[in-house]
């Protein structure tokens, strides 16, 4: 060590060195002062790196909990979406029966305007007793049936048909089955058979208004069917009547009303809207009536088994004397209470080798009783 090295003490020694503790002490404690706002800069710093971590780990958790809540968010809006689109196909569906509905309801309006003009036919046709009144038809052409009992019966060679006016004889006869009638000086077995007939006991009808036909009524009885049917056909031909070209006339004699066809489809409708017609049969005019011709078609029919109460049929019959007297003979035997018979209402006998058709009507004797 050189002498420069402590040249500063030089002279008064006591006061430099006191100088120099006091200026250690003064930077020791500038010192202790730096360290400790170092301390106090590191535990701020280490307290905002734990903050900072905290914050990071809180927006973190936030940020999750935000990406959470838009996943359940988005969740409902997709639902909510659903529940939207479904809503609207929905609406589309009751918007197309809306519209099925309304397209319905103008096919059952023009149904409805149609059905002013149409009678509809749906009836039970009620269980009716036939009898046999003596009345027979030729051919085979005769074969019919209408909602009225009216029944066609082939009848075969060697058989006879006859009519009680009460039932319990017809049974009486029937229950003996076997019968012996004398013939003057020779005797003939017949065999009494019951007559039974399949007829409709239920009809459904379906009608509907004929666009080139009417049904003209309230005709003159006195005049002659071929007059009213040329005074008919003049009538309605003239435009001027509201009528047309006519195609055909026909006379309904069970009901005594003439059927109209017109050539054109329009003209049987304007006539009926008007429906009373004054027609001219020479001098006189007389008040017709117009009404639609009901085009009718059977679209269901049951068929029952019936019996007739009253007429018995009898077989077995030889072809020995002529028809009229076996026929007087046959009736007179039946008409003996000592043969089980009583009153007959009408017989016929059909003899062997010919074909006869007996018509059954209603039982109108019975209908009172039975009705």
């Amino acid at each position: 060590m050189s002498s420069e090295d402590f040249s500063f003490v030089d002279g008064d020694s006591s006061g430099g060195l006191d100088q120099v503790l006091r200026d250690i002490n003064k930077y020791k404690t500038q010192y202790e002062a730096v360290l400790s706002e170092q301390k106090i800069l590191r535990d701020g710093i280490a307290n905002n790196k734990d903050f900072a971590k905290q914050f990071k780990k809180r927006a973190e958790d936030r940020r999750a909990s935000i990406e959470d809540e838009n996943k359940k968010r988005m969740k409902i809006i997709q639902k909510e979406k659903d529940k939207c689109r479904a809503v609207e196909d929905e609406n589309t569906k009751l918007q197309m029966e809306i519209l099925n509905i309304k397209e319905e309801m103008q096919s059952l309006d023009r149904k409805n305007s149609n059905l002013k003009q149409q009678t509809e036919i749906s009836t039970a046709v009620p269980e009716r007793k036939v009898v046999f009144r003596g009345e027979t038809k030729e051919g085979v052409h005769v074969v019919s049936f209408d909602v009225n009992p009216r029944i066609v019966y082939p009848m075969e060679g060697g058989t006879a048909l006859i009519t009680f006016e009460e039932e319990d004889v017809a049974q009486k006869i029937l229950n003996l089955k076997d019968h012996s009638v004398e013939l003057g000086d020779c005797t003939i077995s017949v065999q009494a058979k019951p007559i039974q007939f399949l007829v409709p006991s239920y009809v459904e009808m379906e009608t509907q208004v004929c666009p080139r036909r009417i049904l003209v009524s309230n005709l003159p009885k006195e005049e002659p069917e071929e007059r009213v049917l040329d005074k008919l056909d003049i009538h309605f031909s003239r435009t001027k009547n509201g009528g047309g070209e006519v195609e055909d006339t026909d006379m309904l004699h069970d009901s005594g009303t003439v059927v109209i066809t017109f050539v054109e489809d329009n003209i049987a409708k304007q006539l009926c809207d008007k429906q009373d017609h004054e027609v001219e049969f020479g001098r006189k005019r007389y008040k017709v009536k117009v009404t639609p011709f009901l085009n009718g078609e059977i679209s269901q029919m049951k068929i029952c088994n019936s019996a007739c109460t009253r007429t018995v049929l009898l077989t077995g019959i030889p072809n020995i004397m002529d028809k009229d007297n076996l026929q007087d003979n046959l009736e007179i035997h039946f008409q003996k209470t000592a043969n089980g018979g009583g009153e007959v209402e009408g017989i016929v006998y059909n003899p062997v080798g010919h074909t006869t058709m007996a018509l059954f009507d209603e039982d109108s004797a019975k209908d009172s009783e039975d009705m």
